[in-house]
């Protein structure tokens, strides 16, 4: 079959030196700074009511970098300083789009500390990588290889909270194509008790991993508060424990999912999915920190992501279809289901587990806008699927 000419972005680990350390640290603060002079700029401009683009920050930049006071940007490479300018204004088009909120700045405790380089910011020649304004290559750990011949088209600098650093190379990749199709589908609900059950009648047991943790993490994070105040050695160390903590348990987490949706991917044709928001269910104190920790949404973005390499169809039903109480058997629909009852016994005498039949309602919507196409609209927070639109309850015959 032919490639769909799919980028992916390969991250790997790396250990960089004192000197390479100290160069990326200073170009990670200057591309915040850049970042936030140019905010803050474009704020002014909109109060004004006057139109400032990238071309006109990216002269702004160079304008900066000939005043005393920010002469230390020419110190780093420009090009990381141009993307992050390119990507203030990407920020802008999606609050324009009405598809994101207004562009934040960014803070130097909080935000991700990253830079973006372009080929003419780093050389890559025989499994070395070298970046601008140094003259060693990174140590990188390679786990996996990258595909043959591949050749970056950008790459990612980052350290998370926990102190690792790592490397994500932008390339094509001509090992994805689409598998061969098949008559299978699914319907999966996902849940607490249960993270997903399929209309099969699997359920996939949720291994919390917060929750596996939480002991450790609350120890550390009480540490953590007896620390006083400010930058001093001894906080920044018990900071940087808890931060080591929330990346194992996310390590752990991401690990799980890739590993599930892949398999689902690669066994069902159609994969039918419940549209649920979970910003809004998360709102809810009592289980708030269980959905979070069952990630959701993470789950979904990597099953349509991974449907549209593999040319798979997501369908998402609209979350007000009552999956839950719709008997799968003869369609009646009863008035209230209470999250305490997970199994129950319809009026024609069939006995329901409470997620398998949801399950199973979910890929019986799906499979019907699939075939005939009716009652379908566009998701915005997924523009490769589907959704079936509100669906009204029918009334019980008497």
């Amino acid at each position: 079959m032919a490639s769909n000419h799919v980028k992916r972005a390969f991250r790997y680990r790396f250990y960089p030196s004192d000197a390479q350390a100290a160069e990326l640290s200073r170009t990670f603060g200057c591309v915040r700074k850049v970042y936030n002079l140019a905010l803050a700029a474009r704020t002014e401009a909109w109060a004004r009511q006057e139109r400032v683009n990238y071309n006109s920050t990216s002269a702004m930049l160079t304008a900066w970098k000939k005043t005393e006071e920010l002469a230390f940007l020419n110190d780093v490479s420009s090009v990381p300083l141009q993307q992050t300018l390119r990507h203030l204004q990407t920020a802008f088009t999606h609050f324009f789009a009405k598809r994101a909120k207004y562009p934040r700045f960014k803070s130097r405790k909080k935000s991700r500390k990253s830079a973006e380089y372009t080929a003419s910011g780093f050389r890559f020649r025989d499994g070395r990588l070298t970046l601008a304004k140094m003259a060693e290559p990174l140590d990188i750990v390679w786990s996996r290889p990258l595909p043959d011949g591949a050749k970056p088209s950008t790459v990612t600098v980052s350290q998370d909270a926990a102190g690792r650093w790592f490397v994500s190379l932008l390339c094509e990749d001509p090992h994805v194509t689409p598998l061969p199709a098949t008559d299978s589908a699914v319907g999966i609900d996902v849940g607490l008790e249960h993270l997903l059950t399929l209309s099969t009648g699997e359920k996939i047991a949720n291994p919390r991993h917060e929750r596996r943790d939480r002991d450790r993490l609350a120890r550390a994070q009480r540490e953590l508060s007896r620390k006083a105040k400010g930058d001093g050695a001894n906080r920044r160390k018990a900071r940087r424990k808890v931060a080591r903590i929330h990346a194992r348990i996310v390590d752990r987490r991401r690990d799980m999912l890739h590993k599930l949706t892949t398999r689902l991917v690669r066994e069902n044709q159609t994969l039918v999915i419940e549209d649920l928001t979970v910003h809004n269910l998360v709102k809810n104190r009592t289980l708030a920190r269980a959905i979070a920790d069952a990630s959701w949404s993470e789950f979904r973005s990597m099953l349509e992501y991974k449907a549209a390499w593999y040319g798979r169809q997501v369908i998402a039903v609209d979350r007000f279809f009552p999956s839950c109480r719709l008997c799968s058997a003869c369609g009646t629909v009863r008035d209230k289901m209470p999250l305490s009852v997970r199994t129950w016994t319809c009026a024609c005498g069939a006995v329901h587990d409470r997620d398998v039949n949801a399950a199973k309602n979910l890929l019986a919507a799906g499979l019907a806008v699939s075939v005939c196409g009716a009652g379908v609209r566009p998701q915005r927070s997924s523009p490769g699927g589907q959704s079936a639109v509100k669906q009204k309850t029918p009334r019980r015959e008497p």
